[in-house]
């Protein structure tokens, strides 16, 4: 008789969350199980403005989570061998002395870390920081967010005992125990990245209490389970909780159904996040002067890799469309996009001009004006406009990934939510010119899921998990086509914004 072994993923996206329900059945006649999924629950993660500061409603998302158990044992999954949680990297809740929450978790794109960044690396030097943390320089990076906080003397940053990234905390809320997770820990800025753990002088120098931060565990570790007064509320077992990879993209990235150690990913979501799978960190001055992260990955590994803004440009542009009394849906704005007029604007869309602007598609028409281009003015060419400058801005980061790994890669693995984004998987193939393999789409979850298993002891390894996912979901292929017509576009967009081509 076949044996199933149950695990729940709870993967939070920056705009939805979802509980993911996964069962690994062994094959009577051997063989690699078969890996099946059910999303019992999916909700919505809106962030909320108050008083011109930017949140997350943390408590509604956990009780999202509480739902997705629920939902789970009421599907008939009671027999559930462990659940752990990921998400978004970067923003943390402080808990104080007595245990509590001590407010609201702020937002990443809080217009209030505007110029933290400048003055701590200022004041620090970007080389001092970078040869300890490996982590690129970004507005938000919780480094920056504790920097603003202490400089308008915050009263919860004084009062706080312990920092949580974002899964720490909901594993506390579920289990009552304080864990601190590599894999999240690392993309704040402050931990070094060669000892797996705080940095304590970088701490010291930042004037930060070193024991407000709590040792990493390693991804796979059982940190805990439910409390008794959770388990009877939804009336389910004390199910044991992992610290899975609880960064999303580290988890994603366990999920690339790739054959062998060497290959590129495009984990694309709201965020697009291209790299490779790395021994050590990339530490030298080329990945520095690019922007390049070296963030902590599962089992001893580092995700060499460089975020790009993805597809929060054309979310933003349908949120802008829906308001303005002009709805569609995502596919058909994608559909009006494949006939609209090639490459006449583009945009580089890690500008700052991108990251939190009031009205995207505004944004985007002032920024095509000052650089002497076309004014996008109908929507179909703004997102055909979004659509090729990322898949342009793919090609860049995946030749400056392999001149940092010192690899060649044949093609691209994306996963994620952008998968279903058919043009903008065939605009990737053609602006590489190599194939792109497009699937699982819920990377995060899948990855999720794999770490689950291999700390319940039914799948041995990261490769094994692999091999799963590839015989459970297999990838679609992108082939290039008009690699002449892409190559003058690629040179035209290095020219405007000032990349060399050179690597």
């Amino acid at each position: 008789m076949s044996r199933t072994t149950v695990a729940l993923s709870f993967d939070l996206g920056a705009s939805s969350g979802r509980a993911v329900v996964g069962k690994l059945t062994e094959k009577p006649g051997g063989g690699l199980p078969e890996l099946t999924v059910d999303e019992v629950h999916r909700f919505p993660n809106d962030p909320v403005r108050v008083g011109g500061r930017l949140y997350w409603d943390i408590l509604r998302l956990f009780h999202e989570i509480k739902t997705g158990i629920s939902r789970a044992a009421l599907s008939g999954y009671r027999d559930i061998g462990s659940l752990g949680i990921d998400s978004w990297a970067v923003d943390f809740g402080l808990i104080g002395p007595d245990g509590e929450l001590l407010g609201n978790p702020y937002h990443y794109r809080n217009p209030e870390w505007d110029g933290s960044m400048e003055a701590v690396s200022g004041e620090l030097g970007k080389n001092t920081i970078f040869a300890s943390t490996g982590i690129q320089f970004l507005p938000f990076n919780t480094i920056y967010q504790l920097a603003a906080l202490k400089k308008r003397d915050s009263l919860a940053l004084k009062q706080a005992d312990h920092l949580l990234m974002i899964p720490d905390l909901l594993r506390y809320f579920l289990t009552g125990r304080r864990h601190s997770e590599w894999t999240n820990a690392s993309t704040t800025q402050l931990a070094s990245a060669e000892q797996k753990t705080w940095d304590s002088d970088l701490l010291r120098k930042l004037g930060l209490s070193e024991a407000m931060f709590l040792t990493p565990v390693q991804p796979g570790t059982m940190v805990g389970e439910l409390t008794e007064d959770i388990a009877a509320e939804l009336s389910v077992g004390p199910i044991p909780v992992v610290a899975v990879a609880e960064h999303d993209t580290a988890s994603a990235v366990i999920a690339v159904p790739a054959e062998g150690g060497d290959f590129a990913y495009l984990s694309c979501g709201t965020w697009s996040l291209l790299g490779t799978e790395l021994d050590r960190p990339v530490l030298g001055k080329q990945a520095l002067d690019w922007n390049f992260t070296n963030e902590g990955g599962a089992y001893g590994t580092y995700r060499l890799l460089k975020n790009i803004m993805g597809l929060w440009l054309v979310q933003e542009c349908k949120r802008a469309f829906d308001k303005a009394g002009n709805a569609k849906s995502f596919a058909g704005l994608v559909d009006e996009a494949a006939e609209a007029e090639p490459f006449r604007s583009l945009i580089d869309p890690d500008d700052d001009a991108f990251l939190h602007p009031a009205n995207m598609p505004d944004a985007i028409r002032s920024y095509c004006a000052a650089a002497g281009q076309p004014v996008p003015e109908t929507d179909c060419q703004l997102i055909r406009c979004i659509l090729e400058s990322l898949a342009l801005k793919y090609r860049l980061v995946l030749e400056r990934t392999e001149a940092l790994a010192g690899k060649t890669f044949g093609g691209l693995h994306l996963v994620g939510g952008g998968m279903h984004n058919r043009l903008l998987c065939q605009f990737t193939a053609d602006a590489i010119n190599r194939p792109v393999w497009a699937g699982p789409a819920e990377g995060s979850a899948l990855g999720n899921l794999i770490v689950q298993f291999i700390a319940l002891g039914v799948i041995a390894d990261v490769q094994e998990g692999r091999r799963i996912l590839r015989q459970s979901f297999p990838p679609e292929t992108y082939t290039p086509a008009q690699p002449d017509i892409w190559e003058t576009a690629y040179s035209r967009f290095c020219a405007a914004f000032g990349y060399s081509q050179e690597v």
